[in-house]
């Protein structure tokens, strides 16, 4: 990367927001897919957006997800633990069972919730650190510069992906909002995507747990 393609990275932020925006729109505001059916669909294609990403930006997910693992895993512990608590402040509702149960709790639970954590605040807060690495803005303003970007860009994806719910059309979108900024917060402050990934991962468990039509962290609700 040359430092004239920095805001190549903010153009791909952008490009994250239309996409999230237009699968769960399309998904759950058109064609109202089941839950199942509507993370299938996101996987795939916000997976491949992602994959794109991380291939054009030669950021190396892996080694980003090695260093400092052990900070990471203490901050996914903390951010974790406040997020589960926010679920299980909310109204139960009957949970499945038995080989079911276990699904939901790989499917909707793990992977809707991992990649939530990577496609709304780990890929924000790495390109937005990369594109201040590429103009060579070093040291802490380069630092809390990237910090306050990525900060911004997360919240900006996490607003278009949530409004593309039609339950989220309203004032219902600050929590999802405010919740993805405290688990982007950790990311910056550990430095480490764990944070994000495995936090926003407990949370959708707690969710499955709690009871899935009365949890807001697993959309849709018809």
């Amino acid at each position: 990367m040359s430092t004239s393609d920095w805001w190549m990275h903010l153009l791909w932020v952008l490009g994250a927001g239309i996409v999230g925006f237009s699968v769960t729109a399309v998904c759950a505001g058109w064609l109202k897919l089941e839950r199942g059916q509507l993370v299938l669909a996101y996987a795939l294609i916000a997976g491949a957006f992602l994959a794109a990403y991380f291939r054009w930006s030669q950021i190396d997910l892996v080694e980003e997800l090695r260093q400092g693992w052990p900070l990471g895993l203490a901050g996914a512990v903390v951010v974790g633990f406040l997020m589960v608590r926010n679920v299980l402040s909310q109204p139960s509702s009957p949970r499945s069972e038995g080989a079911q149960l276990a699904f939901d709790l790989v499917w909707p639970g793990v992977v809707y919730g991992v990649l939530d954590g990577v496609f709304l605040s780990v890929m924000p807060l790495l390109a937005s650190r990369q594109a201040f690495a590429d103009l060579g803005w070093s040291g802490w303003v380069g630092a809390v510069g990237a910090a306050l970007a990525g900060l911004l860009a997360s919240s900006y994806v996490t607003t278009a992906y949530h409004l593309g719910y039609p339950e989220f059309r309203g004032s219902e979108v600050v929590m999802p909002i405010l919740g993805n900024d405290i688990m982007s917060l950790g990311m910056i402050l550990t430095r480490n995507p764990l944070t994000a990934a495995l936090s926003h991962a407990a949370m959708h468990v707690a969710a499955v747990l709690q009871g899935m039509e009365t949890t807001i962290q697993l959309p849709p609700h018809y």
